[in-house]
């Protein structure tokens, strides 16, 4: 099996940390060597010095969009920390949509992964608005640095199995059976999602446009304090007044060093 240096780690630590705002910790360099031994394989490259030369060295940004695919984990499934979806149904909508001048309600979810998450939100939305929904702009804006990731999101096909925690009215009314094991989303849903590959760790955000709920959950447990408060400030920035930031129930910010005010676990709003 393929070994690693130290220097070699630190090199790809400092590579991720610079390009992504990545955090990689000592203790994951077994899983670095595990995730990345195929692709030196393939490569037909023997260490990972030359490895990285050759990530540095492509200019088409390939190379290193699959190093990001193999270090990051894309966990994720529907309904996950299902409390903030029921306080965006129960709450959220209901006061933006009697509140709102446009008939615009913008969302981001940053971070997407596979895209439950935010499928999840256009099921809410759909159900919320029912009939008056054409009358509504509710596309979700949903980004991730992985385009591996954003192709599976946006194919928008699931495994039974993957689905099965959904209501059941949802899985009736949401999905065509593929075949036996699998089933995809109908057009009006997927068609709801924008998918965009993004990178949080960009200096400015390109948005025209604020957004009046930002779902950036189980992504900042990469980064370091200093990146999580840059993170955050931007959010804040990009958020109307009123609107929310919702993070992952695992992570963790002081109070003293946002802007945002706590409503609930893992829920902000900017006043």
């Amino acid at each position: 099996m393929l070994k690693m240096t130290d220097r070699e780690f630190d090199q790809l630590a400092i590579f991720l940390k610079s390009n992504y705002g990545i955090k990689l910790h000592k203790e994951k360099k077994p899983l670095a060597v595990g995730r990345l031994s195929n692709v030196l394989l393939k490569l037909n490259l023997e260490s990972f010095t030359k490895y990285f030369d050759y990530v540095i060295s492509d200019k088409t940004g390939e190379a290193a969009n699959e190093l990001v695919n193999r270090i990051t984990t894309n966990h994720t499934f529907f309904m996950r920390e299902k409390e903030h979806f029921f306080y965006l149904r129960d709450e959220i909508l209901p006061n933006l949509s009697k509140t709102l001048k446009e008939k615009d309600i913008r969302i981001w979810s940053a971070g997407c992964s596979t895209g439950e998450e935010p499928y999840t939100i256009a099921m809410i939305m759909d159900e919320y608005f029912q009939e008056e929904k054409i009358y509504w702009d509710t596309k979700i804006l949903a980004t991730d640095i992985s385009e591996k990731v954003l192709g599976i999101a946006h194919k928008g096909e699931y495994s039974n199995e993957k689905i099965s925690v959904l209501p059941a009215n949802w899985r009736l009314r949401y999905f065509n059976k593929v075949n036996e094991g699998k089933s995809i989303l109908i057009d009006k849903i997927r068609n709801d999602v924008i998918y965009r590959k993004f990178n949080l760790a960009e200096e400015t955000f390109p948005f025209k446009k604020k957004f009046h709920i930002i779902f950036c959950r189980n992504v900042m447990i990469y980064f370091d304090e200093q990146a999580r408060k840059k993170l955050i400030q931007k959010f804040y920035n990009i958020t109307e007044s009123g609107g929310y930031l919702f993070i992952g129930h695992s992570e963790s910010i002081s109070r003293e060093d946002i802007k945002y005010k706590y409503i609930m676990p893992a829920v902000y709003r900017k006043e």
